[in-house]
């Protein structure tokens, strides 16, 4: 529920209001199930998961880099903040 309502939100569509529950018909086999959803705590989780991202670098300056333990992710994102003049996450 809680990808489908970030979704939403990043599609700009709005949400709808729920239902008011005295209003919804339930056949005889049927039963509501509140469901509540805090979308701070998942959109954090969502958009602070990782993405795998492929790049290409010269063979030379890859094994100087593996011969030095760098950390190829690391480097990135610390290059891509610096270059966006991000100091830290929006």
């Amino acid at each position: 529920m809680a990808l489908h309502l970030w979704g939403m939100e990043n599609d700009n569509v709005p949400i709808p209001e729920p239902s008011p529950i005295d209003e919804i018909k339930l056949k005889p086999s049927q039963v509501i199930v509140l469901v509540e959803v805090y979308l701070p705590i998942y959109r954090d989780a969502i958009e602070n998961q990782s993405v795998k991202k492929t790049l290409t670098i010269p063979q030379w300056l890859n094994k100087i880099a593996e011969e030095n333990h760098v950390n190829f992710s690391q480097i990135l994102q610390k290059a891509l903040k610096e270059h966006l003049g991000i100091n830290d996450r929006p």
